[in-house]
């Protein structure tokens, strides 16, 4: 009896970039530890911390649209390739200007900001490919086999790993940053350069201008209510979470009273839990259908966001974390499988673009906000934004159950 697709492998282009988000998101994990402790080492004002964690963010608000629209003309290997190299240029850098004694709060921000615009590509490349390497049934499987990448790499051994010797010597994990992404530069080349596109009718009239598609793109998702109302509920949740994320250093080292060599360790129950998250979440989704699955999801991320402020010594904030971690994990994976299940795969880069400009482009506003609670009190940010966050996952509990995909 011949297995169906959704039972066998998922391609060898596939892997090739879950492969290479292995490197990524190892690398990710590094500079995600790295550049707070060394934010931190340079000035200790909760806003120029919110102000500086939230430049990674920015790029979504100012780009993504124009990006998304571009990816879904150019080619996305290609594209792909530049911003890894990109990158590899950032963690030289990065690593020079500590090396030389030249790094300050200036160079630290402006190469944040291009390490996120770098991100915008890298992000709406790889999503937009998605769908074109998986079938519909495939896509929670694929999601998670990347949260699983993203999980490992970055929560288990990145970010530890990245505190631990930013510690030791502040410039080496900058270094790890450029071999790994100069490893995924290798990977993606391995990839056939057609691979990662949309199929294309050859009877398909010629392309509209770049501002037509753009608009084109923005009025596609003002129709759709629901998808409109779903990007926009989860721009809100992550509004509330850049608030309480932004200063969350600060929270660990002075609140908390960590050590700089063990903030990466404090974190690690981030990402046991969001690898649990990560391996259950398809038989989750099965068991009780996606929408249902994502309408327990949000509440429960945003409760341990809550439960993170409240946390009265670090065993509590590592327990806080690892539920925040399973949740968070479930939510992304079937989120995302829901928009590559509702949107056309030839127009996903500009609504990929759209939906990230309110999603991550509330972000910055939000970090800001934190910093300026954080002014008052370290725990504020948290228990502020958690509580926000919790009041309006519990408020959308129906609308989300009621989604069809």
């Amino acid at each position: 009896m011949q297995r169906s697709k959704s039972t066998v492998e998922l391609g060898s282009a596939f892997n090739k970039i879950w492969s290479a988000a292995m490197f990524s998101k190892f690398a990710d994990g590094l500079i995600g530890a790295a550049i707070p402790l060394l934010a931190a080492s340079l000035t200790r004002d909760p806003i120029l911390i919110a102000i500086q964690a939230n430049l990674f963010m920015l790029p979504w608000l100012i780009f993504a649209i124009p990006i998304g629209a571009l990816l879904d003309r150019l080619n996305r290997r290609a594209a792909m390739l530049m911003v890894q190299t990109s990158r590899v240029i950032i963690g030289a850098a990065l690593a020079t200007l500590i090396i030389t004694g030249q790094m300050n709060l200036i160079w630290l921000a402006s190469l944040t900001f291009v390490f996120g615009v770098s991100e915008v590509v890298y992000d709406t490349a790889t999503q937009s490919a998605i769908p074109s390497l998986l079938n519909g049934d495939q896509l929670e499987k694929g999601n998670s086999r990347l949260q699983v990448a993203d999980t490992v790499m970055q929560g288990f051994v990145g970010v530890p790993l990245g505190g631990y010797v930013f510690a030791l010597m502040a410039f080496i994990p900058f270094l790890g940053v450029s071999a790994c992404y100069l490893v995924a530069i290798l990977l993606v080349l391995t990839i056939s350069r057609d691979a990662l596109q949309p199929k294309v009718d050859p009877a398909a009239p010629k392309r509209a201008p770049l501002k037509v598609e753009i608009k084109e793109g923005l009025q596609y998702l003002w129709r759709q209510k629901v998808l409109l109302r779903l990007v926009l509920t989860t721009g809100f949740i992550g509004f509330c979470y850049s608030m309480g994320g932004a200063t969350q250093v600060l929270f660990i080292l002075d609140h908390l009273k960590v050590p700089e060599a063990n903030y990466g360790w404090v974190l690690v129950p981030l990402g046991v839990g969001a690898l649990l998250g990560a391996v259950t979440s398809a038989r989750f989704s099965q068991r009780l259908g996606r929408s249902t699955a994502l309408s327990i999801s949000l509440p429960g991320s945003a409760l341990s966001l809550l439960l993170c402020g409240l946390s009265p010594n670090v065993s509590w904030f590592m327990a806080a974390c690892f539920m925040q971690g399973f949740f968070i994990a479930h939510w992304n994976i079937l989120l995302m499988s829901t928009y590559h299940a509702m949107i056309p795969n030839e127009i996903f880069g500009r609504i990929h673009g759209a939906r990230r400009t309110i999603v991550w482009g509330l972000m910055p506003v939000g970090g800001l906000l934190g910093g300026l609670l954080a002014k008052q009190d370290l725990t504020l940010p948290l228990i502020v934004g958690g509580s926000m966050a919790t009041a309006l996952a519990l408020s959308a509990i129906r609308f989300i159950r009621s989604i069809q995909t």
